[in-house]
């Protein structure tokens, strides 16, 4: 009779091919789309539901910063450029895009630490965690794009056709927000220091990115913002929805290119990791 030797070896998911991977992450996705669902409204009504103003934090903190660009810009320490249009809605088309990848990547990098006891005890796709998380920041975006519609109203200026393009056109930067999420949820998991080295980091970009004002033609400013593409991805939707041209269009297409890379790149470094998480939180 001849012998039967069986080899056991790790599961190697990378020698099924990245195809079989993007099937199953497809497949994980959507069996746990409820769940996402119901990580996302647990959230939102944990972060609003016993608050004094609610969703209207929302608003203020975004409004504060408006109208602190507006003092400096009176009183002559800062300077925001011609904005063609008022200043309000320039600037409050910036904070939205902004908002967007802020908001979302600060509490997609802080979700596996506040799911530590639910990652013990139950066995589902961690995926749903920061995808729920970054799915958040929409709150904030469209609270924002509420107010911008009530001044275009008060400014009496109608809105432009190309705004029905804010589906297609918040994607990259949704995406590159989510694909660093997935990244920084991982790695927060591990340091606890990344959470707070984040929503530092993110509070010193936004300075140097044109969200509050006019992208300058010289200086250090400008030579960083050339190569920073969160300028491309906040700052030329708002050149579209307030002129309706693209300048900078190929800048645009290479972030996004970009974005789409990076969400790919770290969702499949996620899903090959994931099944390990519980074992750092």
């Amino acid at each position: 009779m001849k012998e039967i030797i069986v080899t056991y070896e790790p599961d190697n998911s990378l020698k099924k091919g990245y195809l079989s991977i993007f099937c199953q992450i497809f497949i994980e996705l959507k069996q746990n789309r409820w769940l996402t669902y119901q990580l996302f409204k647990r959230d939102f009504l944990s972060a609003y539901k016993q608050s004094f103003f609610g969703v209207a934090w929302s608003i203020l903190i975004p409004l504060m910063s408006v109208y602190t660009f507006i003092l400096l810009n009176r009183s002559g320490l800062f300077l925001v450029g011609d904005t063609k249009l008022p200043y309000p809605i320039y600037a409050l088309w910036g904070m939205a895009f902004w908002q967007l990848f802020s908001a979302g990547l600060i509490a997609s990098s802080n979700s596996l630490i506040k799911a530590g006891s639910m990652i013990l005890k139950i066995n589902f796709s961690k995926k749903s965690l920061v995808l729920a998380a970054a799915c958040q920041s929409t709150v904030p975006f469209l609270t924002l794009l509420i107010l911008l519609g009530f001044c275009y109203v008060w400014y009496g200026i109608p809105p432009r056709p190309e705004c029905l393009l804010i589906p297609v056109i918040v994607l990259p930067i949704f995406l590159l927000t989510l694909g660093l999420g997935f990244i920084l949820a991982l790695l927060n998991g591990i340091i606890r220091d990344i959470g707070n080295v984040v929503a530092i980091f993110l509070t010193f970009l936004m300075f140097l990115t044109p969200v509050l004002y006019v992208k300058p033609s010289e200086g250090i400013l400008a030579k960083i913002t050339l190569y920073n593409p969160l300028y491309y991805l906040t700052s030329i939707p708002r050149d579209l929805f307030l002129k309706g041209t693209i300048l900078e269009w190929e800048g645009f297409l290479i972030s996004s290119a970009l974005s789409i890379q990076l969400f790919l790149v770290c969702l499949v470094g996620f899903h090959l990791t994931e099944t390990r998480v519980a074992e750092r939180i």
